[in-house]
C-alpha cells in the first residue's frame, strides 16, 4: 500500500548569495477547504540596525519574491511512456482523433516538458546521492540499473514526441501554435543535455572501467545527439567552451518560464485591510465629531453665542475633537495591524480563471511580536543562544502567511494536478548594509622566535529563522517547527545551518507533529 502524501512538505535552500529560499508543497488530502499557516520568526542582531523605521513593511514585501504554482505531476520516465495520465499519450491520442483545440495541444506539450523535467531532476539527484554515499556493491548495482533505465527511456520519449511533432506539421495549425511546439521541443532537448551532463559529472568518482564506462558513454552520446539536433535546426542554444554563453543562458531561462507558465497560478490582489481601516477611521471621525457637537450644543445653552466664553469653549472643543480623532485613528490602526492581514491575494487557475484559494500575509516588528515559548526553546542549542535571549538586544520580525485551498477546485482528474507549490525567496541585501568588513588581519605571535605576523579573521553574523507550520484539515490540527540559521557577512550568505527538530509532546490536544522535509544546506 502506498503511503499517503503529507499535507505540507517543506524544504529550505540558499538560492544565491543574496537570496534564501523556502519551498512549500501543499497537498490537500480532504474533500473541503484546507488551511495552512506559515509563520517565520527572524532574529536579527541589533547591530544590523533593522526595525520598523529603517526597514518598513513596504521594503520587507519588496524583498520577498513569491511564486505559487500547481505541483508538477510526479511520473517516472517509464510512466511517461505508458501511463494513461501521461501528456505524451494524450498528445498521441489527440493526433489520432484530431478533436483537440490547439490551446489544449500546447498545454499538454508544455506539461510534458514539466513532467520530464521533474523526472530528469529526480534521476540526477539519485545519481548524485548514490555517488556520494560510497556504499557497497548492492547500491552500485542499483545505481547502474537507474542510469541504464534513464539511458533507454529518455531517447524513446524524445523519439515519440518528435514523431508526433512531425505528424502535426502536416495539420492546419496556426503559426503561433507551431512556434510554441518548436520551443517546447528545444526546451526538452536542453533538459536532457543539462541533467545527463550533471549525472556524468557526479559519476566522476566512480571507476573508469567495468560497466561504468559504457554508461557514461551512453549518457554523453545522448548529450551530443541533442546538441547536434539543435545545430541542425539552427538553434543558438548550444554551449561554447570559449564564449560567455550569454545567449544560451538567456534562451534556457526564457524557455523554462515559457513552458512552466501552465503551472503558475495568477494572482488578484485585494485590499481587504485598507477597506476595514477606512471603516475604522470613519468611526474615529464620527466619535470625534459627536464630542465636538456635544460641546457646541452645551456651550450654546450655557453661554451666549457672541460671548468670549462661548468662543473659548468652541475652540477647546475643536482642539479636543482633533486630538480624539487622531488618537482613535492610531488606536484603530494598531488594532488593524494586530488582527488584520496586510495583503490578500486570490489564487486563480490560469486555465479556468477560477479562484481555488486565497493567500493572506502580514509582518510585525519588535514589541508587536510575541515570541512563543516553543520558538524560543528551539534556539537553545548552546550557551550563547540561551543567555542572549533577554540579555542582549536583537530585532525580531514575524512574517505570517495563511493559505486557504479549496480541494474541490483542484484539477485532479482532467489535468492530474493535485497540489500547490509555494516558493518564497527572501532577499537579505538590506541586512548587509550596516555590517563590518568581512575580513580582518589579526596579530599572531610565533612561539618559536616570537616574530609577529598576521592571520585572517572572518567577521560574520548569525541570523536565526524559526518556521512554524500549522495545517488545519477535516477537523484535525498538525504542527511542526524548524530552526534554520543563515551565516552572513557583507558579501552575502556564506552558509546555511539547520538544526534537528527536538522530540516533544504536542502543544495542544489533537495535535500531531508533522515531520518536515530533510533540509539541504546551500553552498
Amino acid at each position: 500500500m502506498s503511503q499517503a502524501p503529507e499535507a505540507l512538505h517543506s524544504r529550505f535552500d540558499v538560492h544565491d548569495r543574496k537570496q534564501f529560499e523556502i519551498k512549500l508543497e501543499y497537498q490537500p488530502t480532504g474533500a473541503d477547504e484546507t488551511r495552512y499557516l506559515v509563520e517565520a520568526y527572524l532574529f536579527l542582531p541589533s547591530s544590523l540596525n533593522i526595525d520598523s523605521e529603517t526597514y518598513p513593511r513596504a521594503d520587507f514585501y519588496a524583498d520577498i519574491h513569491n511564486y505559487v504554482r500547481f505541483k508538477t505531476p510526479v511520473m517516472g520516465l517509464s510512466e511517461i511512456l505508458s501511463s494513461e495520465g501521461s501528456p505524451l499519450l494524450k498528445l498521441e491520442a489527440w493526433q489520432r482523433t484530431g478533436l483537440a483545440p490547439e490551446s489544449d495541444v500546447v498545454y499538454q506539450a508544455k506539461l510534458l516538458s514539466c513532467v520530464l523535467r521533474g523526472a530528469l531532476r529526480r534521476f540526477a539527484t539519485t545519481v548524485e546521492t548514490r555517488c556520494e554515499a560510497k556504499t557497497g556493491e548492492a547500491a552500485r548495482a542499483d545505481l547502474e540499473l537507474v542510469v541504464r533505465s534513464a539511458g533507454e527511456c529518455v531517447p524513446k520519449v524524445l523519439e515519440r514526441f518528435r514523431a508526433w511533432l512531425r505528424a502535426t506539421g502536416e495539420s492546419r495549425m496556426q503559426e503561433k501554435t507551431r512556434a510554441s511546439l518548436r520551443l517546447v521541443d528545444e526546451y526538452v532537448s536542453l533538459l536532457v543535455e543539462q541533467f545527463f551532463r550533471r549525472a556524468v559529472a557526479d559519476m566522476d568518482a566512480l571507476p573508469r572501467t567495468g560497466p561504468w564506462l559504457p554508461l557514461r558513454k551512453g549518457l554523453m552520446e545522448a548529450v551530443l545527439r541533442e546538441e547536434s539536433y539543435r545545430k541542425e535546426h539552427r538553434l543558438r542554444s548550444v554551449l561554447s567552451p570559449t564564449g560567455d554563453n550569454e545567449e544560451y543562458m538567456q534562451r534556457l531561462g526564457f524557455l523554462k518560464k515559457f513552458c512552466m507558465n501552465v503551472l503558475f497560478l495568477s494572482s488578484r490582489r485585494r485590499q481587504r485591510r485598507q477597506g476595514w481601516e477606512e471603516v475604522l477611521f470613519a468611526i474615529a471621525a464620527g466619535v470625534a465629531m459627536a464630542f465636538a457637537t456635544s460641546v457646541a450644543l452645551w456651550a450654546q445653552v450655557r453661554f451666549t453665542q457672541v460671548s468670549l466664553n462661548f468662543f473659548l469653549v468652541a475652540v477647546v472643543g475643536y482642539m479636543m475633537k482633533d486630538r480624539i480623532k487622531e488618537g482613535l485613528r492610531r488606536m484603530f490602526s494598531r488594532f488593524a495591524a494586530t488582527h488584520l492581514y496586510d495583503r490578500t491575494t486570490d489564487l486563480v487557475d490560469p486555465v479556468t480563471a477560477r479562484a481555488i484559494g486565497i493567500c493572506e500575509e502580514r509582518v510585525d516588528y519588535g514589541a508587536a511580536v510575541k515570541v512563543p515559548a516553543g520558538v524560543s526553546a528551539l534556539r537553545q542549542h548552546d550557551d550563547f543562544l540561551t543567555v542572549s535571549q533577554g540579555e542582549l538586544s536583537e530585532a525580531v520580525i514575524r512574517y505570517q502567511k495563511r493559505i486557504v485551498l479549496d480541494a474541490r477546485l483542484l484539477p485532479r482528474s482532467e489535468r492530474g494536478l493535485t497540489g500547490v507549490t509555494d516558493i518564497l525567496r527572501l532577499n537579505v541585501g538590506r541586512f548587509l548594509r550596516d555590517m563590518d568588513e568581512p575580513e580582518f588581519a589579526l596579530e599572531y605571535v610565533d612561539l618559536e622566535d616570537f616574530s609577529v605576523g598576521h592571520i585572517r579573521g572572518a567577521k560574520r553574523y548569525p541570523v536565526d529563522l524559526v518556521f512554524r507550520f500549522t495545517v488545519l484539515e477535516a477537523g484535525s490540527r498538525k504542527e511542526s517547527a524548524q530552526l534554520v540559521r543563515l551565516v552572513l557577512d557583507r558579501n552575502g550568505i556564506q552558509r546555511m545551518q539547520n538544526f534537528p527538530q527536538p522530540v516533544a509532546a504536542p502543544e495542544a490536544a489533537g495535535t500531531v507533529p508533522l515531520q518536515p522535509a530533510a533540509l539541504r544546506a546551500g553552498a
